[in-house]
């Protein structure tokens, strides 16, 4: 009886470690999500679909890959703010720009979207270490251009583009980039496979957890925003979806508790309603008006004016 036991549990385990190999060798195609169900990785649409004044710029991130954007501006002269901005997971650029049309015209300003390698029309493969070279390639090409105000570039991540653009923030002094926003980000990749695969958490551990993290050491795309996040100094707008049914809600909560406590300039706004991909249009003009009073309050085109309060100046006026 005991060595069928044995035989029972050498089974369960081996199919446990063989899992987790799988795992740890095919993460990034597990991650990274290029191309939605039944599509290809081109483009639907462009800009000019939806009439946009847009250009296609073509950039090489510092180990040579080839990256495709559209940076769309709300008029040629326009000196707003210029967002960055670094899209959800799920297939490209050209899915978000409805989003963007509409940003566009409610905070009058110019729009970057970057294509992440393995993304769009970039060549590559898609990787945190790869990533993060191209977003710097994004931002290295706007500070460097002579038709926008390059004081008011302001980084804009949702999801997976949250943990892109605090990683670029950090890594930036105010000088090149003035305040990031967040929306419905996780606090790290790891948290994120407890989430989807709950018996990974024995393995894992999590955010705030004393359980040993043993699977860390391999994985190559931790994307750990909880540990970014408290070296931020430029003022942080978080944006919650608490509808949001793929990023549990408490991962923007920890976020914002951590970046807050190093961090004066930081503004939390829930939105009842908002799911993981539609925040921005179930929270309407509360959304909009929301990221309109930060960018006027954090980002105005005297910099000598940015206010050193909290951030609860805004949910004033909300």
């Amino acid at each position: 009886m005991v060595s069928y036991v044995n035989v029972f549990l050498y089974g369960v385990g081996g199919i446990v470690v063989a899992g987790i190999a799988l795992l740890v060798a095919f993460q990034e195609r597990l991650v990274y999500v290029p191309v939605l169900p039944g599509l290809t990785k081109s483009y639907p649409i462009t800009p000019a679909r939806l009439r946009l004044s847009y250009e296609d710029v073509w950039l090489r991130s510092s180990d040579g890959v080839r990256l495709h954007s559209w940076f769309i501006k709300l008029f040629p002269d326009c000196t707003g703010p210029t967002i960055l901005f670094f899209q959800e997971n799920a297939g490209n650029i050209a899915h978000r720009l409805e989003m963007v049309r509409i940003m566009i015209q409610r905070l009058q300003c110019n729009v970057f979207m970057l294509s992440y390698r393995g993304y769009g029309a970039s060549d590559g493969y898609p990787s945190q270490h790869g990533i993060t070279k191209d977003a710097q390639a994004a931002l290295d090409h706007l500070v460097q251009r002579t038709d926008i105000d390059t004081s008011r570039i302001v980084v804009f991540g949702r999801s997976l583009g949250g943990a892109v653009g605090a990683v670029l923030t950090k890594n930036n002094p105010e000088k090149q980039v003035s305040a990031l926003i967040l929306e419905n980000t996780f606090t790290s990749i790891m948290d994120m496979a407890g989430v989807l695969l709950p018996f990974l958490k024995w393995f894992i551990g999590g955010s705030g957890s004393k359980t040993p993290k043993v699977l860390n050491f391999v994985v190559r795309s931790p994307w750990s925003t909880i540990d970014t996040i408290g070296q931020i100094k430029q003022p942080i707008l978080f944006l919650s979806g608490l509808q949001d049914e793929m990023v549990p809600p408490v991962h923007m909560q920890m976020l914002y508790a951590k970046a807050a406590a190093h961090n004066r300039r930081c503004t939390f706004v829930e939105f009842p309603t908002g799911m993981h991909m539609d925040t921005w249009l179930a929270g309407g003009d509360h959304y909009w008006r929301t990221v309109q009073l930060f960018l006027e309050q954090f980002v105005p085109q005297n910099r000598d004016d940015v206010s050193s309060n909290q951030g609860n100046v805004i949910k004033s006026y909300l």
